[in-house]
C-alpha cells in the first residue's frame, strides 16, 4: 500500500528542468549571442511571430497575382468570389421512393440522398425515372423536367431559374447614302452668271 503523502515525502510528479538562462557569460554555453548567431532579422525579438503569409516585406504572393486567379464574375459561379453550391440528386436515386410520393428536400435528407437542406438541391437526369412522382426541389436540368413529365409526375422549382442577360451588341452608325440628284444646288455650284 501507498504511503500517505505528507511534507516529507512530497515531491512532482514529473523531475523538474531548470530553465535556460541565456546570456550569462561564455562558459555557461548560452553567452554573447545567446544561441541566435550574429545579426539579421532572426536575431531580434519578435522575429518567430511573423504573420502567415508573411514574405520578408516582398511582395507576397497574394499581391503578385491577383487577376491570374481565373474569372470572378457573377456569371462564372462557382468559380468567382459569388460562389454557390448545389447538391446533386440523379433520377435514378429516386428508385427509393414509391409511387405517388412527395418528394421534397427534407424527405430526400430522410432517405440519405443529400446531407443536409441548408444547400439547394438539383435534380439531374441521370437514368431513368419508373415512377409518378411530385418532385419539388431548387432546380433541375432540362434533361431531368423532360423525364419526369414524360413519366407522369410533376416538377416544382423553389427557386425561379435566373435568366441571363443579352449581350448587347455595338450599333454601327452607317452613313445614309443621299442620291445626286436629291442634293440642291448651292450659290457657288451654280453655272454662268
Amino acid at each position: 500500500m501507498a504511503e500517505d503523502l505528507n511534507l516529507s515525502n512530497l515531491q512532482p510528479a514529473q523531475p523538474r528542468e531548470d530553465r535556460k538562462r541565456v546570456g550569462r557569460g561564455l562558459g555557461s554555453g548560452k553567452g554573447r549571442y545567446s544561441g541566435r548567431g550574429i545579426k539579421g532579422q532572426k536575431s531580434r525579438a519578435g522575429s518567430h511571430m511573423m504573420r502567415a503569409g508573411f514574405e520578408g516585406g516582398q511582395m507576397p504572393l497574394t499581391m503578385r497575382i491577383p487577376k491570374l486567379r481565373g474569372s470572378t464574375s457573377k456569371d462564372a459561379m462557382p468559380v468567382g468570389p459569388f460562389r454557390t453550391y448545389t447538391q446533386p440528386v440523379n433520377l435514378k436515386d429516386l428508385d427509393r421512393f414509391a409511387a405517388g410520393e412527395e418528394v421534397t428536400p427534407e424527405s430526400l435528407k430522410a432517405k440519405g440522398l443529400i446531407r443536409t437542406i441548408r444547400k439547394d438541391v438539383k435534380l439531374l437526369g441521370v437514368g431513368e425515372l419508373t415512377q409518378k412522382l411530385t418532385i419539388t426541389v431548387h432546380a433541375a436540368s432540362a434533361s431531368a423536367r423532360e423525364k419526369v413529365e414524360a413519366a407522369g409526375g410533376t416538377l416544382t422549382l423553389l427557386k425561379e431559374p435566373k435568366l441571363k442577360k443579352a449581350r448587347k451588341h455595338k450599333m454601327v452608325a452607317k452613313a445614309e447614302e443621299v442620291e445626286p440628284d436629291e442634293v440642291e444646288p448651292t450659290e457657288g455650284d451654280q453655272d454662268g452668271p
